[in-house]
């Protein structure tokens, strides 16, 4: 039987690798003995993260501080990329804008885009390349419960979330033939700092341990997973009661919860 590290290694490159989900990542996969390339914007955590892993697991660890709302952003990535044998990627980085849209900011709005949909895009079909020639690989895009249900007062960042779940599904059927897994990852309400980026509260928040070991359980198994049984009850229902009803009460529900 394959191991995951023989599957999915010997480097894996997770983004929004400072905090949250994506640090968990980091850490369940330093476990498995995955090298990593780890890549945010705030370099002194992420540096930190780095060198924990590093003496922790006995492993290596890169770290890109980039952001990736900036169209150049992989000339800082691929140098590294190029000369590693990436086996898995984790497309997590991502964030949300809470509150009429109307008011928001056009370039905080254009720049949601860019991190949730575009960069996501082109790491997968830059490292994607590199796996199918291999013929063996792994994709994760981090999407969110958001994805089956229209959002008001986060409207942009549902929007996205669709994005990335399609896009996800879509290569779980591409890409299998070649060898490479491909999956989509919808977590609900999590303990990270999302909501307070977002400026929202958070409601029956998950803790960001079971959602990443699910995902990682779950990759080469299953096309989508929704983390949370509760998360899970609440797509079942959206997906039999009219979308117009959805989508008012999430919109009663995300009132409730905007911060003003």
């Amino acid at each position: 039987m394959t191991s995951f590290q023989e599957k999915y290694g010997p480097w894996a490159l997770v983004t929004g690798a400072s905090s949250g989900i994506g640090a968990e990542f980091a850490k369940q996969l330093a476990e498995r003995n995955l090298n990593l390339i780890l890549i945010a914007r705030r370099k002194e955590k992420l540096e930190h993260l780095g060198r924990s892993l590093e003496k922790k697991n006995k492993i290596q660890v890169e770290t890109i501080t980039a952001d990736l709302s900036r169209s150049d952003f992989m000339s800082l990535i691929s140098p590294v990329a190029q000369t590693r044998e990436i086996g898995l990627l984790v497309n997590n980085a991502g964030f949300g804008i809470g509150g009429h849209f109307l008011e928001h900011d056009l370039e905080r709005e254009l720049a949601l885009l860019d991190v949730n949909c575009r960069a996501p895009l082109i790491l997968a079909h830059e490292i994607g390349r590199k796996m199918t020639e291999r013929r063996r690989g792994g994709i994760i895009f981090v999407s969110s419960v958001s994805a089956y249900m229209a959002t008001p007062f986060e409207a942009s960042y549902a929007a996205s979330k669709v994005y990335e779940l399609f896009l996800g599904e879509s290569l779980w059927y591409e890409l299998k033939q070649q060898g490479v897994d491909v999956l989509s990852l919808c977590p609900g309400s999590t303990m990270t700092e999302f909501h307070e980026i977002s400026g929202t509260r958070a409601f029956a928040a998950m803790p960001v341990e079971p959602v990443v070991a699910l995902a990682l359980k779950k990759l080469g198994k299953k096309q989508s997973v929704i983390a949370g049984w509760h998360n899970r009850l609440l797509v079942s229902l959206a997906k039999i009661v009219p979308r117009r009803m959805i989508t008012i009460l999430a919109g009663k529900i995300m009132d409730n919860l905007r911060i003003p």
